[in-house]
């Protein structure tokens, strides 16, 4: 069921939101050659305490999550678990995902960050995803569908000859970070649920440089290309008001 949000409790959305969005600006910070991925975790698990929230992501699912947040490097597509043995090369792009809860509702969004010198073709690879998004975001409108949405993602990643992550999509988001509806990245527009007043969902373009086709790491977590080229990730929540879709999650530096 789709939950339907009151004015009060989207601003609950906008402040979770503002949360996650003040701890990447404080990730982008900290990304560079030589940092540990469980350093990124810790900044972001420091910054959810001090404001008095808490990271879901934390022992979620089986196996437990061990961690507040997911940080995925090159060929990761998504869950790349912090480690205190992984540390970001010069060339590397590294996407942090961010959960974070606050007052009972949560914000969830996701960015592709530069390690130092990055290639051209990486770096084209994280700014059309990024535009992904935005694509989407134009259809969230009161009366459209969530297949608008998605339709508008996969024209325009295919358009480049980049591959569109078919087995993992945005969600619904508020009182749980995982809610319905499901927001492919894909899809016929005209198709799926309404989109009206009070939703709030997460639209994430997950885009890979090569095959659309993605495998499972051991740890039961990490997932990865299939032919083990780079992909990006760029997410924001949105939620629906009546001037528009809103992003709780963005600011224009992040």
């Amino acid at each position: 069921m789709i939950e339907i949000l009151s004015d009060e409790e989207l601003q609950k959305m906008r402040e979770a939101g503002a949360l996650v969005a003040k701890i990447l600006r404080a990730l982008k910070d900290e990304v560079r050659p030589g940092v540990s991925t469980k350093h990124l975790d810790d900044v972001a698990q420091r910054i959810i305490k001090e404001a008095g929230g808490s990271a879901p992501c934390v022992g979620f699912g089986e196996p437990p999550f061990p961690a507040a947040i997911c940080t995925s490097i090159n060929e990761e597509v998504v869950h790349g678990i912090p480690s205190d043995k992984v540390i970001l090369k010069d060339g590397d792009i590294v996407t942090c995902d961010v959960v974070a809860e606050l007052h009972g509702f949560n914000g969830d969004a996701a960015r592709t960050y530069y390690v130092g010198n990055v290639s051209e073709d990486k770096k084209l690879l994280v700014e059309r995803t990024k535009e992904c998004f935005f694509k989407g975001l134009e259809q969230a409108k009161i009366g459209n569908r969530i297949g608008d949405i998605s339709h508008a993602v996969q024209e325009h990643a295919e358009s480049f000859g980049y591959g569109v992550v078919r087995v993992l999509t945005g969600h619904g988001i508020g009182r749980q970070m995982h809610q319905e509806p499901d927001v492919p990245n894909y899809g016929k527009a005209g198709r799926g649920p309404r989109i009206v007043k009070g939703m709030a969902f997460c639209i994430e373009p997950m885009i890979n440089a090569g095959t659309e086709h993605v495998l499972l790491e051991d740890d039961e977590w990490t997932v990865v290309t299939a032919d083990g080229k780079p992909a990006a990730h760029y997410e924001n929540t949105v939620i629906i008001t009546d001037n528009g879709p809103e992003m709780t999650t963005y600011e224009e530096e992040i």
